[in-house]
């Protein structure tokens, strides 16, 4: 089973990636620790392309993040379920900031050992507007209009508490 968790900055793709792998015991690959080395420092581009690629060639897991430079056509088309998370801007600010106070000081198992959590002006501009361009708005639309019969799309939080409440027969 490979599965593909994208979605907003904020709407819950780690925990939700988190989740589905203590369940199928797939492995499991943050896209943050891929972009991010320790210090938010970034990964140089070609490095991490062929990490993301090295991983892929497993015959199962579960990838989370978008990332459209690290090989997004290649993990949409051998996905087999593809999860969007669509939360509005508003709740996924929420979460992010309910995140940062759970975890400031600390480096969530999400992202890369050394990049402590943090909310800025910068990333709360991201969640609430550079994140969501007609642009990324499109590329959403695309994957779901590519790959109907893959696609999962979660909007609010009944929707992910009804999929989480089937994740264990559902998804097989």
């Amino acid at each position: 089973m490979k599965i593909a968790v994208i979605g907003y900055s904020g709407s819950g793709k780690s925990t939700l990636a988190k989740k589905m792998h203590d369940t199928y015991q797939l492995p499991l690959l943050y896209l943050d620790t891929v972009q991010f080395e320790n210090g938010w420092k970034e990964r140089k581009r070609k490095e991490a392309v062929s990490l993301v690629r090295e991983f892929m060639a497993q015959s199962d897991w579960i990838i989370d993040g978008n990332y459209t430079g690290f090989l997004q056509e290649e993990r949409m088309a051998a996905a087999d379920k593809i999860i969007f998370m669509d939360f509005s801007r508003w709740n996924c600010l929420y979460r992010a900031v309910h995140r940062y106070f759970q975890y400031r000081n600390t480096s969530r198992e999400s992202i890369s050992p050394g990049c402590f959590e943090k909310i800025d002006a910068e990333f709360i501009w991201w969640i609430l507007y550079k994140g969501r361009t007609a642009e990324k708005r499109q590329r959403y639309q695309q994957i779901m209009a590519q790959y109907p019969e893959k696609m999962t799309v979660i909007r609010k939080q009944k929707e992910l508490d009804a999929f989480a409440r089937t994740l264990f027969d559902g998804m097989e």
